[in-house]
């Protein structure tokens, strides 16, 4: 196993931030770990990487115990924490190389990890130059220096826009072909987009593992929908499947429907003959909102 959690609890004074929790990751899967603001996911990445130490129970990575083996723990995983620090004032190449040379790692892995994540073109400015997004690959890149085997990554799409979400995604995605990836987030599209399996925490316990097929192979899907005016519900419910409508916004609709097939083409069929223009169009998956819904509402 990449990851072993067993028992683990984690007290602030009498308030249980983690409470007896236990989960195994295994090589190569990425592993999506959601759960609301407050719910004990940080907690648990900063006891994966020896930031802190757990109250009660055992944590291992690649086999190593976190509190007994930390040296080891710490170079078989690359950490992206959720405020990525960063020295503003580097240089991009200069920052890479200042921890290649704490990690002891070949000059020549600095334009290797650089290529990876896509940072070539901002490779010679300033760290404080760079956009939200060029900062989280300096980050992922930096994480990736000593070819770490276990990428824990806590929260690594906040603030970012649409354009830097969908190529950070891409990105953890193709890492993920190589390396056992445990992504914490409270976004649920994220684990859709990304993840192989979820792990939902809530209060501090573990309420939902489940792997991302057996979701998507429910017979329930969201289609979200933007268009260029207002629709009524019940014309849109005339769609063939559709369960319910909910108007989430402006003209923007979640349309929930009772089959497996994708709706998204009936959708655009339905708009072209009626003659509205969609601004929008994606899909979710029913089963997972409504189980995250069900375990932390």
């Amino acid at each position: 196993m990449s990851i072993e959690v067993e028992n683990i609890t984690k007290l602030y004074g009498a308030q249980k931030a983690l409470d007896n929790i236990s989960f195994s990751v295994k090589k190569g899967e990425i592993v999506g770990f959601l759960g609301p603001n407050g719910a004990g996911k940080s907690t648990l990445m900063k006891i994966l990487t020896t930031y802190i130490g757990a109250s009660e129970g055992t944590a291992k990575v690649r086999g190593f115990n976190v509190n007994i083996h930390k040296k080891d723990v710490q170079h078989a995983i690359g950490y992206l924490p959720e405020h990525n620090p960063l020295y503003l004032e580097m240089y991009v190449k200069e920052y890479l190389a200042f921890n290649a040379g704490i990690y002891k790692t070949p000059a020549s892995r600095i334009q290797e990890v650089i290529d990876m994540t896509g940072l070539s073109p901002e490779a010679h400015k300033k760290i404080a130059q760079l956009s939200k997004g060029y900062r989280q690959r300096v980050g992922l890149a930096n994480a990736l220096l000593h070819d770490p085997s276990v990428l824990i990554l806590d929260e690594p799409t906040t603030g970012l826009d649409p354009n830097q979400l969908v190529d950070i995604r891409h990105l953890i995605k193709n890492i993920g072909k190589d390396k056992t990836v445990f992504l914490s987030t409270h976004i649920m599209q994220e684990v859709e987009a990304i993840c192989d399996r979820v792990i939902i925490i809530n209060k501090g316990q573990i309420v939902a593992d489940k792997k991302l097929k057996d979701l998507r192979d429910d017979k329930e899907q969201i289609v979200v929908v933007e268009f260029d005016y207002r629709v009524e519900d019940a014309f849109l419910l005339k769609l063939p499947n559709a369960k319910t409508v909910k108007n989430t916004h402006g003209f923007s609709y979640d349309i929930s429907f009772s089959t497996s097939e994708d709706m998204r083409s009936h959708v655009f069929d339905f708009a072209h003959d009626n003659q509205l223009k969609i601004l929008q169009l994606n899909q979710k998956n029913a089963s997972l909102e409504s189980l995250f819904r069900e375990l932390t509402s």
